[in-house]
This record gives structure tokens, sequence and C-alpha cells, in this order.
């Protein structure tokens, strides 16, 4: 075979991982470890907990390996291990802690390249704004009911269908849709002086 592996689905990722290689494994790892822990980091809203969810959820890929189904998407199941692992967690944990602004720089940073670049400002500048939109970002995204937060990272971060996440929800679609919709809402209207940026989250 040639560097086509390098080429592979998520799910024949999982079918060669099964027959042993866990190279295969591992590449699984490289594509999802940071998307999933930045997904814990703003469920759990603390370091520490979103690494150490983060490799229990692989370390439940390996041990249910062999009751993952090919049919079905890699991606909506790994978050659905993690998002049980998460609300398992915010259970023990009760009273959450406000997200650091450091964390803000871990997820922050994708939805920020989305802003359209003026060419007029220089780099230090747009910087310093960037940096805000960061904290304000940070904190309307924490300030979303738990259910559109959910949600919205899903989809944001995940990239997950909506079908898929009425699955992992447990939801129906057209609720899922319309807690996208209210969460993109509000998140427009906290963010409204960054115009081109609350429109690019369309």
């Amino acid at each position: 075979m040639t560097d086509g592996h390098a080429e592979s689905t998520d799910e024949m990722l999982m079918i060669r991982y099964k027959r042993g290689d866990r190279a295969a494994f591992a590449e699984l790892v490289r594509r999802y470890q940071t998307a999933l822990f930045n997904f814990a980091l703003r469920y759990v809203k603390r370091r520490e907990a979103a690494r150490d969810l983060t490799q229990e959820a692989f370390l439940r890929v390996v041990r249910r390996a062999g009751e993952f189904r090919h049919e079905s998407r890699f991606s909506t199941w790994v978050y659905a291990i993690l998002r049980n692992l998460c609300l398992d967690e915010l259970r023990r944990y009760k009273h959450r802690d406000h997200a650091s602004l450091d964390a803000t720089r871990d997820d922050g940073s994708a939805w920020i390249d989305k802003v359209p670049s003026t060419g007029v400002k220089d780099d230090a500048e747009r910087g310093v704004e960037q940096e805000r939109l960061r904290v304000g970002l940070s904190r309307a995204i924490d300030a979303l009911p738990d259910e559109q937060r959910e949600v919205f990272l899903l989809r944001q971060l995940g990239g997950i269908p909506f079908a898929d996440i009425a699955t992992i929800t447990e939801t129906p679609e057209n609720t899922v849709k319309s807690r996208m919709r209210y969460a993109l809402d509000r998140l427009q209207k906290e963010l409204s002086e960054y115009e081109e940026y609350a429109r690019a989250l369309r």
C-alpha cells in the first residue's frame, strides 16, 4: 500500500487499528486531540481536567474499538464519548470556575481567523483587537445557556453535522438547529462591535 494511508478517512483508520495497526490510532489522536481538548476545556472550564478527560476519551476508544460501527462517523462517536465524560465530571465538580483568560487562546483562534482583514490596521493594532475579541468571545460563549453552548461547540469545534449532534445529545434535529440559531443570535448581539466577525459566525 502507498502513502494513501495519510489520506485515510477516520473510519478507515479505525478498521486498520482494529486489525492491529497502532500507527492508525496514532493518526486519529493527531487529528483529534487538539479539538477534543478544546471542547473539553470549554465544557468543564478547567485545563487539567480537560487534559484528563481527553486522555480518557482516547482510552475508551481503545477499550471500545470493537463497538465502533464503521457506517458511523468516528467524529460523532468520539465526541459522544467525550461529552458523556464531561457531563460526569461536571456532576462531580458542581461549582464551575470561569475559564481563565489564557484558555481563550486555545479555542478562540479558529473562529477569529474568520475575521476578514481590512488591510488598514497595522499588525500591532490588529493583535490588540484580536486579543480583545478572544476575551469577548470566551465570555460570550460561557454566558450561553448550557444546551446552546453544547450545540455551538459541537458544531464549531467538532464540525459535527446537525443530524449527528442530535444523535449525540439525544435531541430532535430541529431542536438542535434552533439551539444553534439562538446561540448565534446571542453571540452576534454580544459581539456586535465586531460586525465583520459577527457576520462570519453565520
